[in-house]
């Protein structure tokens, strides 16, 4: 009765295939329940919220620093150097080959050095991490600062393994350089590279816990403090995802590392102690306390809080003055009777006697043998007989850990008993946070060509952490966007036209259309999204915190483009050749464009261009019943009649006119209101069927060192008429936008201006 004063009333092994109620205990004459135990949860988590998805639309793309990458590499180089003992045959790379000796590649002369001197590990690591932060507060903006710390450890775990096979590679070429030089030499580095290529898994868990070890100075000597003070005392629970030794394994489940820092469990199916045979018989345990929450996801909660161990079993020996201390000891002989009724307490202690005996026997001696050698007979002789094979081991310290493994009983199995509980619930807590870590690391893309980087922060998909000194002065991000697309009408016909009479219709198009247009692009500060054969597409850019007037510049520099092409018509009709015709529509959008790269061409994405598609657009069957009605206008939209056939959208009822005319979105005109003042003016113009509804607004538009250009823009209801016979139907409540363009309008304000009428 592990040595208690009091007995257990109810015997656990009278159901040996159930886990019993906890019993009621005696004490003098007296009985009491066991106290309930207060159990705390939790279940780690990790949340990227409000953070914008990369370019493949499921990742977050992360660029880390090119100074950081490279001075890591050579720390993380230099840490696979150390633990995997090959220092000496890498110096060997240069100083022991003889004058001249080749190496595959060519003659030494010595390695090339590094650009740039590395860092100490810790002070380079301290200061990414910490301009990770600092990027975080001035996007106000907490998770950023997660993600960066998601892209150092995800850099750390991949990077570590690349430097070990290019270590492994250069340990290779050195000692292929050696062959037929010196025979001693070559048979020692043999030994070393085989060594070092065997020892793998070692190397990288050494090498992964100094990272580890580093990573958590740094969090306790300055990170938590400023992390603190830039965002205030909220929660850490996110960090302590980071402050996890396996945080640097492959999966959680090497033996030796869980041997030295949490526990060792069985590895094969039939162990009586592996994870998944322990985490059932844990969560029957605290199943049998009768708690009124027992479901999965509860009893995981509980299994995660390495404290609730003390607050069911105490560590081993409770105090038996006080009825908590009563409680613990029937807690803890239910759990002794069940990890003895699975046969699991024997593996526990033999697990725990075994971690003494790594340092001298292993890796000569793999650890579950040894664990098998404290329990088993059979496989103890088989031990010994590796034992007295490598000669220079002594079987004592086995022999001495199998007789204290043996003589293990009583109130000693209850105290290993405890420390299995607490440790195994320590090891599951860290187990569910690093599948929450790998999750998340999934999300994480870390950008490594220059192409890529440049295609993410294109589209202001892209999270980039420098350190300090490579930080330049943030440009201000593209806010909004205006595109300008000018379309020549009927280039089809235009472009035979000219063929027919042995004429270059490329040369014509460049030198009457592309060309000066292209001349008027530095003036507007716009820039050409691409050219189709018979339209050119303009972009202005908004950046934020700037007063741009883009969509105001976009409506003179379209009026420059129409006054253009009329003056180069005039003189081509004087050579007696055909005259070009546009329509320009212009569309606003209050975002940013994006774009994706096409070798190295970049490509824009935006609803703009569609939209100033449709604007520019203009129905064959208007031109003739409009261009009769001699308007001083160049832009109209009328709704049909529905003839009784579906249409998918509105639009389909809608035929455009747009001969040598500017049409604007609505959300281009709305833009245009809030940049610059348009007023109201009035002047005597033809209304379409005398009742058209339409508003003049005039407005300046600045553009620089004094220069001011008029814009008069036309807000007119749209009619909807009868398609067969062009006859008003009645007036709409949708409206349409256009620039004017014809200067018959311009000279018509300014003369009455001048009069004053």
């Amino acid at each position: 009765m592990l040595g208690s004063k009091w007995s257990i009333v109810n015997c656990l092994r009278a159901l040996p295939f159930a886990m019993p109620r906890i019993p009621i205990f005696k004490l003098g004459g007296s009985t009491e329940e066991p106290l309930p135990p207060k159990l705390s949860t939790y279940n780690p988590y990790l949340i990227l919220e409000g953070l914008q998805l990369g370019v493949d639309n499921l990742r977050h793309d992360v660029h880390l620093s090119p100074r950081f990458v490279e001075q890591m590499r050579q720390q993380l180089a230099r840490l696979v150097i150390l633990h995997g003992n090959v220092g000496g045959l890498l110096a060997a790379e240069t100083s022991e080959l003889p004058s001249g000796q080749q190496f595959a590649g060519g003659t030494v002369k010595g390695r090339p050095k590094p650009k740039t001197e590395p860092s100490d590990l810790k002070p380079l690591l301290a200061s990414l991490l910490i301009a990770i932060l600092n990027r975080a507060k001035g996007s106000k903006n907490l998770t950023i600062d997660v993600l960066g710390r998601l892209a150092v450890l995800k850099f750390l775990r991949v990077e570590l393994n690349a430097q070990f096979g290019q270590i492994l590679e250069r340990c290779r070429m050195t000692l292929k350089n050696y062959e037929g030089v010196r025979q001693s030499k070559g048979h020692e580095y043999r030994e070393a590279v085989a060594a070092f290529q065997v020892a793998k898994r070692i190397i990288l868990r050494k090498a992964g816990l100094e990272l580890f070890h580093t990573l958590r100075e740094i969090e306790k000597e300055s990170l938590t403090r400023m992390r603190q003070s830039l965002f205030g005392t909220r929660s850490d629970v996110e960090y302590k995802l980071f402050l996890n030794p396996l945080v640097f394994t492959e999966d959680g489940r090497d033996p030796y590392f869980n041997a030295e820092h949490y526990l060792m469990l069985g590895n094969f199916d039939h162990d009586p102690n592996r994870y998944g045979n322990v985490q059932r018989l844990a969560a029957e345990f605290l199943r049998s306390l009768n708690l009124r929450e027992d479901d999965e996801n509860t009893v995981n909660g509980w299994l995660s809080v390495p404290e609730n161990a003390y607050q069911l079993v105490g560590q081993g020996t409770p105090d038996e003055l006080t009825r908590e201390g009563r409680s613990q000891w029937a807690r803890l002989e239910a759990w002794v009777e069940l990890l003895d009724r699975e046969d699991v307490l024997e593996h526990v202690i033999a697990s725990y006697e075994v971690v003494p005996l790594l340092a001298e026997y292993s890796p000569r001696i793999h650890i579950q043998q040894l664990k098998n050698a404290l329990i088993s007979r059979e496989e103890r002789e088989r031990v010994e007989k590796l034992i007295q094979e490598h000669g220079r081991l002594s079987m004592d310290s086995l022999r001495n850990a199998v007789t204290r493994a043996a003589n293990c009983s009583g109130a000693a199995r209850a105290k290993v008993a405890a420390r299995f509980f607490y440790d195994f619930l320590r090891y599951h807590r860290d187990l569910q946070r690093l599948e929450v870590v790998n999750e998340a690391l999934d999300s994480v893309n870390l950008i490594t060509t220059e192409k890529m980087r440049e295609l993410s922060a294109m589209n202001g998909t892209l999270y980039e952490f420098l350190l300090e000194e490579e930080q330049k002065p943030a440009e201000a991000a593209v806010s909004g966007h205006v595109i300008l697309k000018a379309d020549v009408r009927d280039s089809t016909k235009l472009t035979r036209s000219l063929l027919e009479r042995g004429l270059n219709p490329a040369s014509y198009f460049s030198l009457n259309f592309y060309e000066p247009v292209n001349k008027l692009l530095a003036k507007y500060g716009a820039s050409k999204v691409f050219l189709e054969g018979d339209a050119i597409i303009l972009t202005l850019l908004e950046n934020e915190g700037e007063s741009s007037l883009s969509v105001g510049r976009t409506c003179v520099l379209a009026r420059e483009i129409i006054a253009i092409v009329r003056g180069y018509n005039e003189l081509l009709q004087r050579a007696g050749l055909p005259s070009l015709e546009l329509g320009i529509g212009i569309s606003y959008q209050n975002s940013a464009p994006m774009y994706l790269l096409d070798g190295e061409q970049r490509i824009m994405i935006s609803d703009a261009l569609n939209e100033s598609d449709r604007l520019s657009s203009c129905n064959k069957r208007m031109r003739k019943p409009v261009e009769a009605l001699s308007s001083p206008f160049n832009v109209y939209s009328f709704q049909t009649i529905s003839d009784g056939d579906a249409a998918e959208s509105p639009d389909d009822f809608i035929m455009k006119y747009n001969l040598n005319g500017i049409r604007m979105s609505e959300a281009a005109f709305r833009r245009l209101q809030q940049e610059i003042s348009l007023e109201p003016c009035k002047l005597k113009l033809p209304r379409l069927w005398g009742s058209e509804e339409f508003t003049l607004l005039y407005g300046l538009v600045p553009l620089g060192n004094g220069i001011f250009h008029q814009i008069i823009v036309r807000d007119s209801r749209m009619p909807q008429i009868d398609p067969r016979d062009f006859s008003l139907d009645h007036w709409t409540e949708r409206s349409y936008y256009e620039v004017c363009s014809n200067p018959a309008i311009y000279a018509a304000l300014e003369s009455k201006a001048n009069t004053g009428k």
